[in-house]
């Protein structure tokens, strides 16, 4: 693994097929979690991170069904990573659909190496346009979640959330995390081919690192890890357009603060906006 103030993530675009059952969905667990564990027998890994609802197809006919595919927190998707995380001693974040209280929630949780829930974290905005019909199944979430390995802060956001800047900003700025977790399921629909114009500015304007990471298939694909600098000698890291790709990937906590020294981006704020 690697030393304090780094980690080394491994992302994984995977692709998910159709889940219309209980039985489809841990079947499709199953195999993910058998991918995973090919990756790291090869290459260990501080943290693993999968994308949106990572448990189950992102669909009207899966959706139409998430009272037989929806989980409760410590459900199939919990003990299914919390194996992996157990056996090779690394974090794992992955999307579930999760059954609360007051209906049903697009989540993502992390699993310990021990085996321990480290928290959760349910999506606060909703997407409703272009294929996203999130509004007419699931509910909003209320908190914001973070977490620490080797001294690096850490927070998941999902999908359309980072379409709203106050999030990211407010994780940078008052919960001091250096990445972002970003889980999508970005269809290409009208707004595919704006979605990395986001990721590369809630990197660049936080100075932050940013992973945003989607599922693969012919209709998504993509994924882009962004650092806390990028120029044309330094470009974000691109996963493929669409086919399955495993990356492994390293932050560093020197190179971010080296980034913030050189580019005051955060130290020159004004105290207070709102009095202008």
């Amino acid at each position: 693994m690697t030393s304090n103030d780094a980690l080394t993530l491994l992302a994984c675009q995977i692709e998910v097929p159709a889940t219309e059952s209980a039985a489809a969905r841990d079947k499709h667990l199953e195999i993910s979690a058998a991918k995973v564990r090919a990756q790291l027998k090869a290459r260990p890994a501080d943290l693993v991170v999968l994308p949106e609802l990572s448990s189950i197809d992102y669909s009207r006919a899966a959706f139409d069904r998430l009272n037989k595919i929806a989980e409760p927190l410590e459900g199939a998707s919990f003990e299914t990573w919390r194996a992996v995380a157990i056996e090779f001693g690394a974090h794992v974040s992955y999307g579930f659909a999760r059954k609360g209280t007051q209906g049903t929630h697009i989540s993502v949780a992390v699993v310990s190496p021990a085996g321990l829930l480290v928290g959760y974290y349910d999506k606060l905005h909703l997407c409703q346009y272009g294929a996203s019909m999130e509004k007419e199944y699931f509910v909003s979430g209320g908190h914001v979640f973070t977490f620490e390995i080797n001294g690096i802060t850490i927070s998941p956001i999902i999908c359309y959330d980072i379409r709203i800047p106050e999030l990211s900003r407010v994780l940078a700025l008052k919960h001091g995390v250096d990445l972002i977790l970003h889980s999508g399921a970005y269809y290409r629909d009208e707004s595919f081919n704006t979605w990395h114009s986001f990721a590369k500015t809630r990197a660049m304007e936080n100075q932050i690192y940013f992973l945003s990471l989607n599922r693969a298939g012919k209709t998504w694909g993509n994924s882009i890890f962004c650092l806390p600098w990028m120029d044309e000698n330094i470009p974000p890291q691109r996963f493929a357009d669409t086919d399955e790709d495993f990356r492994h990937l390293t932050i560093n906590r020197e190179h971010l603060l080296k980034a913030r020294e050189n580019y005051t981006f955060l130290k020159d704020r004004l105290a207070d906006y709102d009095t202008l």
